[in-house]
């Protein structure tokens, strides 16, 4: 295993709260909670590095870390007296794949406004369906701890 740079590691979660504290805020979210949302939004973007560092794919370590973000929000939510979701939507906000996003509508318009090209058609499906997975890790991701630790039956 290649060792991380921790500076560098460190830095990503701190400009990750930085963007989680601001959507909390848009959000309505409870002045006592914006540490915790900071906290997880850290938590959130630093894991997915973490685990892409060690091989993971960019759409699994979203997942993967979308389900410890939402893992946390609901472990920590009864100690904060507020809803998990209150914490872990704004949390997981500084995930989403802006620059994916961004190229897959530029290639778009290019296409739009020039001749047909497959090297642009593979730019842009490349970068929607990254886009669309990492989107998609995210939904999954807040949604499958509340659906497992919430659940009155058992498993199986």
């Amino acid at each position: 295993m290649i060792v991380i740079d921790v500076l560098a590691l460190a830095k990503s979660a701190v400009l990750a709260a930085i963007p989680a504290v601001g959507f909390a805020l848009l959000f309505n979210v409870p002045q006592k909670l914006l540490k915790h949302c900071a906290m997880l939004g850290a938590v959130g973007v630093s894991s997915r590095l973490l685990l892409m560092h060690n091989g993971l794919s960019f759409e699994l370590g979203t997942l993967l870390a979308a389900t410890l973000v939402g893992s946390i929000g609901i472990w920590l939510s009864p100690r904060v007296v507020a809803p998990p979701k209150a914490m872990t939507v704004a949390s997981v906000i500084p995930m989403l794949p802006g620059v994916y996003a961004f190229k897959s509508m530029t290639a778009l318009v290019q296409l739009n406004q020039t001749d047909f090209s497959p090297e642009l058609l593979a730019v842009l499906f490349d970068n929607f369906l990254t886009t669309m997975f990492v989107i998609g890790g995210l939904a999954l991701g807040l949604a499958l701890p509340g659906l497992l630790f919430y659940r009155n039956k058992r498993i199986v």
